[in-house]
């Protein structure tokens, strides 16, 4: 009897309906309208802001040198002396010759001044013998003409009336000379002119004074050359080449090549799709691993491809570095700000693959759909996407492995 009750039992426990399943829970998120600041994860590599390479035109040699490779250095601070007693003799040479040419200005003057007053005496002279000279042919044409009228009657002889005639043509004679020498004398004072205008004496004034000012400005060329043997350092950085000791000639090797390391340039690689939304002034957080130290700077710059053909192209930063510790050559990754985007916002982890193109959505009856949507933009936390409205529900964790359709409980 037992044994058929146990049977009995047996038989209706094999009928009962199975237990359904319960829908996986997911955490839901509602598509809402919101700002985001997105950023790049970009890595590079220390440089200087500037490298200078110093180098000397002059061809002495070195009295002293005052840095060594490592050395910190302030612009304006003389790192090398040249050898100047060369440059120092041509100095006192020139300005001789400068001196020299002042007094020949000077001696120019005083005669030019002489020249052109002598001229104008000797003009009025001229002309004043001119006026005698008429004067004389005047009167003496006057008693040819009388003696000339008493011949006719005859007063007086032939031999008489002749050396009155010789004395009227000697008298000719005399005014022609007399106006040669007024023109003689004008065309000395034309072609000596003035001192202040044209003119030879002024042209012999202009020549000296032209002389003076080449010596003069010899002199200010050694000057230069003398100024350039002390070697100054054009910038604050650190001397990272030395290639000068005393008593060496600088030839045309670079004898000294100094960076600038504040502020400090970070070269960070990137492709295209990463530096087409980077703007020039956008903020930097720059991380270096061998500091253990984070600095901060700015966007400087965006360059295209390094080489032709390649999709390699960098971003420029600007990095404070007023302690030195950033060194060129350092690798550092840095986090560059992106302009900040509006729009709806879903967690950055919603997506359900690598590609960003795809969520998961939750119907109303709780059903899972695949919804395809486009990703404008992402701050690692939240995403800008296109493709859904606002109040949507989506599931957080598109990775979970709920599949289309599924049903599920939302927490």
């Amino acid at each position: 009897m037992a044994f058929a009750i146990l049977a009995f039992e047996a038989g209706c426990a094999a009928k009962a309906p199975p237990r359904q399943a319960a829908p996986p829970t997911v955490t839901a998120a509602v598509a809402a309208q919101g700002t985001i600041y997105p950023a790049e994860q970009l890595a590079g590599i220390i440089a200087p802001y500037q490298n200078v390479a110093i180098q000397s035109t002059l061809a002495e040699p070195a009295d002293t040198v005052n840095v060594n490779e490592g050395d910190t250095v302030r612009r304006g601070e003389v790192i090398a002396q040249l050898d100047t007693a060369d440059l120092e003799a041509n100095l006192a040479a020139d300005i001789a010759n400068a001196q020299s040419a002042a007094a020949g200005t000077s001696k120019t003057v005083y005669s030019g001044s002489l020249a052109i007053s002598q001229g104008v005496d000797t003009l009025h002279s001229s002309q004043a013998a001119v006026l005698q000279a008429q004067a004389n042919l005047q009167r003496d044409r006057a008693d040819l003409a009388r003696d000339q009228a008493l011949a006719r009657q005859g007063y007086i002889t032939a031999q008489a009336l002749q050396q009155q005639e010789t004395t009227v043509r000697d008298d000719e004679q005399a005014l022609r000379s007399a106006q040669a020498a007024v023109s003689s004398a004008q065309a000395n004072v034309t072609t000596n002119g003035s001192l202040q205008g044209n003119g030879l004496q002024a042209a012999g004034v202009a020549q000296s004074r032209a002389a003076e000012q080449q010596a003069l400005a010899q002199a200010q060329q050694q000057r230069v050359l003398i100024a350039k043997a002390t070697i100054v350092s054009p910038i604050d950085g650190v001397v990272v080449n030395r290639n000068l000791n005393p008593g060496e000639y600088p030839g045309t090797r670079q004898i000294f090549t100094l960076q600038q390391i504040d502020p400090i340039y970070a070269i960070l690689h990137s492709s295209g799709s990463q530096v087409a939304n980077v703007a020039t002034g956008g903020m930097v957080s720059v991380q270096s691993s061998d500091l253990h130290k984070t600095f901060r700077g700015r966007v400087v710059g965006v360059l295209n491809q390094v080489q032709p053909g390649s999709t390699d192209f960098q971003v420029k930063a600007a990095l404070g570095n007023p302690q030195g510790k950033l060194r060129a050559g350092m690798a550092v990754a840095a986090t560059v700000s992106l302009p900040q985007l509006s729009g709806i916002t879903i967690p950055a982890t919603a997506f359900t693959d690598d590609t960003h193109t795809a969520v998961m959505t939750i119907a109303e009856d709780n059903t899972v759909h695949t919804q395809t949507v486009s990703e404008v933009g992402n701050d690692g936390k939240k995403a800008v996407v296109t493709g859904l409205q606002t109040g949507t529900r989506i599931v957080s964790n598109g990775q979970s492995g709920i599949s289309e359709g599924q049903k599920v409980a939302v927490r």
